[in-house]
């Protein structure tokens, strides 16, 4: 079989699968965010923070109870890494310095999991299972909860409450993301990953010295890594790594999980808001955004330019050969177009238009199919832009569900969509003209102006991917880039909740015959072309500068 075939087919297989598990989980998300029942441990919980989760809130207090819990998030682990070296299981490591310990809890409760360390060498069992693993449910759990209030502000009227932001966070976490991430991880361990809390072993003998590696929870972790779109690795090469990642069945179902929950909320929207076509029409906007960048993936790393391509049929270098050029692209695809970061080969070894492709995916705004919660509420965003912009075109107010789209609402959208384009190319420019932070690139030219963009694209999308060259565990690149993930997570939850508590305190507007149908794939095919020319042409300059001038002198 040609491994052109073979990667066809394990898109025709990721695609069947998702498909199969799109309505159940979604009408399961669906009837888990619309229940007023709450179960025996959620009610534990409740009494234990001292939460009345029957209590509705406005957007200000919702948008409170997110920015206190996240902090809090925060600080705990901040404190964890920062005691490391006197907790039990610590396999010897030392606490973390407080520039990366900042960076790290940062980077965990922002759901973007941004490493600049090696992770086998420098945290024990305690501050992975104990801190970053709990990090990886939780903050994927508060980006669901603020999709699901961006929806309630579409279906409510004439009322700015948009629910229980406790009450969302403890049944994202119990009821959808612990469940599946125990069948997920029991799945993983029968490929062949660990879990176990095992010290540090030496093994073999090479050249006259010994190679160490220790054991872990991993496979517990692994799950929810990419099942949350976290993509904090237990190991620095991540899901390159055998014991997280072991052959070519655990890779593509690690990109199943990556795309599992955010295609299955495009379901959950759409039954909420009491039409299932609605939601049909985001996830064909988010499948065709996919596709098409799946085939430009591959299209590039399997084309022959040179004696070198021919000889090794495609761009291998930075490829892991246990999942092949096909299976590297299809992740490296799935996890820039979501907010995981994971990653199974070196984006930096890409040719130079591959890299650009992994790089625009996150300049979108990691909206096909996006974060755990995040994609929603990003192309939900980009629906309202869609909708004004259809209406400046035929002189109609511009309406979407029944709520019209006004100053109000458009600046919100506006200043959501303003945000991450902002951070990444202003921290870029700002590294790039200061003498001290080009020293961490290992390239220079286009592609060293890459991995610096790379970088803080990565962390104002809340992806946590890297380029691979950079030397990121530094003062300057810890500080900024943990500014930067703040600034990129919370910001645009502000605009979020902000235009949902708009959108709810509107008397629904009755639909005439010059409503615009947004459940059509005419509505689709506008929404297509405002996410391409309005988010895309946004960082056009930035890669013309990198990956585009890269990809045209090879």
């Amino acid at each position: 079989m040609s491994p052109v075939l073979a990667a066809s087919l394990q898109f025709l297989a990721l695609a069947v699968a998702l498909g199969l598990s799109h309505r159940p989980l979604g009408d399961h998300m669906a009837r888990v965010y619309s229940s007023e029942r709450h179960l025996a441990p959620e009610r534990w919980i409740y009494r234990a923070i001292g939460a009345d989760p029957d209590t509705g809130m406005r957007w200000p207090a919702y948008l409170r109870c997110v920015l206190a819990f996240s902090a809090a998030g925060v600080l705990l682990l901040y404190s964890l890494q920062r005691v490391q070296g006197v907790l039990p299981g610590s396999l010897g490591f030392a606490s973390i310095d407080p520039d990366q310990a900042f960076d790290t809890a940062v980077s965990f409760v922002t759901n973007t999991n941004w490493q600049s360390y090696y992770g086998e060498q420098a945290m024990g069992h305690v501050v992975q299972t104990g801190g970053l693993a709990v990090q990886n449910f939780v903050s994927a759990a508060v980006g669901m909860a603020v999709a699901v209030a961006l929806v309630r502000g579409f279906t409510r009227s004439r009322t700015g409450e948009l629910g229980n932001f406790w009450a969302d966070l403890v049944r994202g976490t119990l009821r959808i993301l612990l469940p599946l991430s125990v069948v997920a991880a029991l799945v993983l361990v029968a490929c062949g990953a660990i879990q176990n809390f095992s010290g540090i072993h030496e093994v073999g003998r090479f050249t006259g010295g010994t190679q160490q590696w220790n054991g872990g929870a991993v496979a517990s972790q692994e799950a929810v890594k990419v099942l949350g779109t976290n993509g904090g690795g237990y190991f620095n090469a991540n899901s390159a790594h055998p014991f997280e990642n072991p052959n070519a069945l655990s890779n593509l179902f690690q990109v199943y999980l990556i795309l599992l929950v955010p295609t299955a909320l495009t379901r959950t929207f759409g039954r909420m808001v009491g039409s299932p076509k609605q939601g049909y029409a985001i996830l064909g906007t988010m499948a065709a955004i996919w596709a098409g960048f799946t085939a430009l993936m591959l299209w590039t790393e399997f084309h022959h330019g040179g004696p070198a391509f021919d000889l090794a049929g495609g761009a291998t270098e930075g490829k892991e050969t246990r999942f092949g050029i096909g299976g590297s692209a299809l992740f490296a695809v799935a996890t820039t177009l979501t907010s995981t970061g994971a990653v199974n080969s070196f984006h930096s070894s890409y040719t130079g238009f591959g890299g650009g492709i992994t790089l625009l995916g996150m300049q979108l705004g990691e909206i096909a199919p996006g974060g755990a919660g995040s994609g929603l509420y990003g192309m939900l965003i980009m629906a309202v832009i869609a909708v004004f912009v259809a209406g400046l075109m035929v002189g109609r107010t511009p309406e979407y569900l029944g709520k019209r789209i006004g100053v109000r609402e458009i600046t919100h959208a506006a200043c959501y969509l303003l945000v991450t384009p902002a951070l990444a190319l202003g921290f870029t420019a700002v590294a790039l003209a200061l003498p001290t932070p080009p020293g961490s690139m290992s390239h220079s030219g286009a592609h060293g102006f890459s991995e610096v963009l790379y970088a803080y694209t990565s962390a104002a999308n809340n992806n946590g991917s890297a380029f691979a060259g950079l030397s990121a565990d530094t003062p300057w690149f810890n500080t900024t880039l943990g500014v930067v993930m703040l600034l990129g997570r919370f910001l645009p939850m502000v605009f979020v909740l902000a235009l949902a508590g708009s959108l709810a305190g509107q008397t629904p507007a009755p639909r005439t015959a010059g409503t615009l149908r947004t459940e059509k794939p005419l509505f689709s095919g506008l929404l297509l072309g405002t996410v391409a020319i309005v988010a895309g042409l946004t960082h056009f300059p930035a890669l013309a500068l990198g990956p585009l001038a890269e990809g045209l002198a090879a």
